[in-house]
């Protein structure tokens, strides 16, 4: 059973639709998601749906499979008929990252599933909260101050196995100091304990700090593009900080099940790369720190192998791995 639904009237009346099977049977079309409502990914699956309200489908539902970093997203996905009724929203993690990270993967991401069109990129930032003295601005600073307050020096994830995790781990070895890893389930629980001070400092998505700078509770020390972000043009990257090599940018796509039609996988990446092109689309994204993004399906998964190749290295220095 599904966590939460929303139903909604499908995509935007546009030339290019999916098959008109859904309609003629009245079979609803799902977008899953993997992480809790009000997130990010959820928000951004939501505003997807609202854009595209009126031929897709005459229901269309954004289900939750929370669960597992995602990963009971995609075997749902895994699992359905490659019918175009059923797709998943996503970040790129799940099919770049976890396949290094956890040992019993229970899907194959260069055979189980199609991606079929990114929608949206989003750099992550490392930032401290009340715990560290307000004196300390930079990462360096940072670094210093850990070393010195080693029973205090810690960074929280939104996850295990997630990019904001291996991005902090790849700082604290080009530091040279020794920080705790606390993963979260999600990215809220993570910041309201950075905020509250419970731990001194965190590695998230560039759009989760940004609601919360402005009061001053947290403090963005770097972020983890090649260059600095639109949304905070005042933080300094890794690397201007020295720290090179430590860039990670995650994109956010649609994923269809393998064997589904190339005709359908073609016409869904229509509606996504006119999704990403509507303003009020873009201003949406804006507001959670993403950048849009649109590519062909077949450049999307030659991305994504690419990520693949890149981040196993990154995963095997860190020693992480898991059964679960």
């Amino acid at each position: 059973m599904m966590n939460r639904r929303l139903a909604l009237t499908s995509f935007a009346a546009l030339p290019l639709a999916l098959p008109a099977i859904s309609r003629a049977q009245g079979q609803p079309v799902r977008i899953l998601v993997g992480f809790p409502a009000g997130g990010s990914v959820d928000t951004t699956a939501r505003r997807i749906a609202e854009f595209g309200r009126g031929k897709l489908a005459d229901t269309l539902l954004v289900e939750q499979k929370v669960g597992a970093g995602g990963r009971l997203a995609i075997g749902a996905l895994k699992d359905a008929a490659p019918d175009g009724l059923t797709m998943l929203l996503g970040p790129s993690s799940m099919f770049t990252i976890y396949p290094h990270a956890y040992r019993k993967l229970a899907y194959n991401p260069a055979t189980d599933v199609i991606p079929v069109a990114p929608l949206a990129l989003s750099s992550c930032g490392f930032g401290v909260g009340p715990m560290v003295p307000a004196t300390v601005k930079t990462l360096q600073q940072f670094a210093d101050w850990a070393k010195a307050n080693p029973d205090k020096s810690a960074y929280a994830s939104p996850a295990a196995g997630a990019m904001p995790h291996f991005l902090g781990n790849q700082f604290e070895r080009a530091a040279g100091i020794k920080l705790m890893h606390v993963p979260y389930r999600g990215a809220a629980p993570g910041m309201q304990e950075l905020m509250g001070g419970q731990v001194a400092s965190g590695c998230f998505s560039i759009g989760d700090f940004l609601p919360h700078l402005a009061s001053g509770r947290l403090r963005l020390l770097g972020v983890t593009d090649k260059a600095r972000s639109r949304f905070a043009p005042d933080v300094p990257t890794f690397e201007e900080q020295g720290f090179k090599g430590i860039v990670g940018v995650e994109s956010y796509g649609l994923f269809l099940p393998a064997k589904t039609p190339q005709a359908t996988v073609d016409k869904l990446a229509d509606v996504a790369r006119a999704a990403v092109r509507e303003p009020s689309v873009v201003e949406a994204l804006a507001k959670l720190g993403f950048e849009p993004l649109s590519m062909p399906p077949a450049d999307y998964a030659k991305r994504l192998a690419a990520e693949r190749d890149y981040w196993g290295p990154v995963v095997k220095a860190s020693g992480f791995s898991s059964d679960d």
